[in-house]
């Protein structure tokens, strides 16, 4: 008996699959996430890519991600980080995260942020160091550089992959036909035309 017990406590003690469950990313994912990898090392815990990205696109802006995809460790988990880098003029369009909420954590700069709640009513605020904004799951928000210099901010979100629509991308980036979208937004026609060349989308 005193074998058997000695057994169960040194299985207990040297278990960790009920701890977390690192993500597998040669496995299926699921709505639930990543099936677990069966070894483990601190490295998946440790993610060392949340530096500086590139700003040099038509939104001067940069998003280093660590969703469960770069970093498989938050698997299971329930939140994820990623770090936004704004140039000057720099700005994140309207957009949402479907599958969770934002928490905005300023580091330098000044950052011009808002979202528009379900019943159209804004909330808006520019943001310096130390600041910190929360935007709920599923609404429409921005993010802009309010100042003369570069603006940093950390992004903490209410998932391992909170998804994201970029409002532009949905409308324009599309195979939509042009008519379809002028007469559902009200836009002129060549200006449907226009963003959707710019977009990427189809005529």
């Amino acid at each position: 008996m005193f074998r058997i017990l000695l057994l169960f406590f040194l299985f207990i003690s040297t278990s960790h699959a009920s701890d977390f469950c690192v993500a597998d990313l040669k496995g299926v994912k699921s709505p639930s996430g990543y099936p677990c990898k069966s070894h483990v090392t601190v490295d998946d815990f440790v993610f060392s890519g949340f530096k500086a990205g590139n700003t040099s696109n038509v939104f001067k802006a940069a998003l280093t991600p660590a969703f469960v995809d770069e970093f498989p460790g938050v698997n299971g988990l329930g939140f994820s980080a990623a770090r936004l880098d704004l140039d000057v003029g720099g700005i994140i369009p309207m957009h949402s995260h479907p599958g969770g909420s934002e928490l905005l954590i300023m580091v330098s700069g000044h950052i011009t942020a808002g979202f528009i709640a379900s019943d159209n009513s804004v909330f808006l605020k520019t943001l310096s160091k130390g600041d910190l904004m929360i935007f709920p799951q599923g609404l429409l928000h921005f993010q802009l550089n309010a100042g003369n210099t570069k603006a940093t901010a950390i992004f903490a979100y209410s998932s391992t992959n909170p998804g994201a629509q970029l409002l532009d991308l949905a409308l324009f980036g599309n195979n939509l036909d042009s008519m379809l979208v002028q007469k559902s937004t009200f836009l002129d026609l060549a200006q449907v035309k226009k963003l959707k060349g710019a977009f990427g989308g189809s005529y």
